[in-house]
């Protein structure tokens, strides 16, 4: 199935609804219970529950569409898979109970993979890669954007 007709580019929010419901569905086949929040709960957009432990978790998902047939390079960061936009704020976001799901749509094969890490995980690293660019920035602007680049095991 190709895009819709007159539309040129894929709009954010449909990446971004895709990419949770992509989520879902993987997490259904996996044999968890989740439910979409629907814009209801902010900064959650997943509900899960592991029915074996009755454990609850929050999902946040951030999804890409790559359209790349090679990895990413980046001056300072090496060759990396992808990377998801982040803000500020995620450098001290971490509960227990929040995880991250980060979604890789690839448009040639409609193919996805799922990377999902612990909210502290996923803090640390925003906010130790945003000062490391800093430090090597010879422009030194800050702002609150900020990356999450999902590395290869060999790569530094």
């Amino acid at each position: 199935m190709k895009t819709a007709k007159n539309s040129n580019r894929i709009s954010p929010n449909s990446v971004s609804l895709a990419g949770e419901f992509a989520a879902l569905s993987r997490l259904a086949l996996w044999g968890y219970d989740a439910n979409l929040t629907l814009g209801r709960t902010k900064n959650v957009d997943i509900l899960v529950s592991n029915p074996v432990t009755n454990q609850l978790y929050q999902l946040e998902v951030k999804t890409n569409l790559d359209s790349r047939k090679r990895p990413k390079v980046s001056r300072l960061f090496g060759r990396f898979l992808s990377d998801w936009i982040m803000h500020q704020k995620h450098e001290s976001i971490s509960r227990q109970e929040l995880w991250y799901c980060f979604v890789k749509i690839r448009l040639q094969s409609e193919r996805a993979r799922y990377f999902i890490l612990p909210s502290a995980v996923v803090a640390e690293y925003v906010r130790v890669q945003h000062l490391f660019w800093l430090d090597s920035s010879p422009k030194g602007k800050d702002s609150y954007m900020r990356l999450f680049r999902m590395g290869f095991k060999d790569e530094q």
